[in-house]
């Protein structure tokens, strides 16, 4: 067994016989730096909303999922710490994509409409105000760079590396899961207003979803209670602690010493909160 990975938020672990530990920890990020401080049990969180929507799009895609269960895991992991936060997954050759779906007008999308621009190949006949749904989601894929920022492309791009049928079928399976979600998340008070996927091709050269799926590290989810169209409405992610670095004049500052208590218990509250809605059936 070995550490593979240790990214800004999880640590890898390849078993070297088709499988992977993957164990999601309290670290946050922001602005691209890693904060000092861990936001509690928000690695418990990402890893109960990410298992949860694995099983519940199973019939659409398959994913990597093997267990979650300590037991089922090498001894090193059957520890209390470990509880709540890893996942035994099957290895895959992963897409070197992500698959990014958006639902709203909103973002880096709305900057480009504004000034009457295609965004990523897709034009827009209606006129929309910001923050307001699509008459249908689309798909914008990003590449995967090891180092630095992902690139965003337009999908005909994705399609015609990886070829038109492989490009096709994680189409279809990213709008498929985003909108069956998107429909369980609204009815319990979030809107998913993009997101986005890591899928990878199993032993058989079927299609897998992998990473992890519709949580607030990977989406944007809003409140729906407090949605407005033309604004930016209120989200269930590190926005507030994002605010409070900008705030403070500290985005992007890497000697960052430590995150107030209160800021570090307001976001793992709206975290939690995010899990308690969306984690049922």
């Amino acid at each position: 067994m070995k550490k593979i990975i240790s990214g800004k938020v999880r640590e890898v672990y390849d078993l070297e016989d088709g499988r992977m530990v993957i164990v999601t920890t309290d670290r946050i990020s922001a602005f691209d730096v890693i904060l000092p401080t861990m936001i509690t049990d928000k690695g418990k969180v990402l890893n109960a909303l990410a298992n949860f929507w694995f099983d519940y799009t199973k019939d659409i895609v398959k994913n990597h999922m093997i267990s979650s269960d300590l037991k089922d895991m090498p001894a090193e992991f059957q520890k209390p710490e470990f509880e709540g936060r890893t996942i035994l997954v099957k290895k895959l050759k992963m897409i070197p994509y992500e698959v990014i779906v958006r639902g709203y007008m909103f973002g880096s999308m709305y900057e480009a409409y504004k000034k009457g621009e295609p965004f990523l190949g897709h034009k827009f006949d209606k006129e929309y105000k910001q923050a307001e749904k699509l008459d249908e989601p689309i798909v914008t894929p990003s590449t995967k760079a090891a180092e630095g920022h992902d690139i965003n492309v337009t999908l005909q791009y994705m399609k015609d590396d990886l070829g038109e049928e492989l490009g096709t079928k994680i189409e279809q399976a990213a709008l498929a899961i985003y909108k069956k979600c998107y429909e369980h998340a609204k009815a319990n008070g979030i809107i998913i207003a993009d997101t986005k996927f890591e899928f990878g091709l199993d032993e058989n050269g079927d299609l897998v979803l992998g990473d992890e799926v519709l949580t607030p590290d990977s989406s944007r989810f809003w409140d729906a209670s407090k949605y407005e169209v033309g604004g930016s409405p209120a989200s269930y992610d590190k926005q507030f602690v994002r605010d409070w670095l900008k705030e403070h004049n500290l985005a992007g500052d890497p000697n960052i010493k430590e995150i107030p208590a209160d800021v570090v218990a307001k976001t793992a509250a709206i975290y939690k909160e995010c899990q308690t809605r969306i984690c049922h059936k």
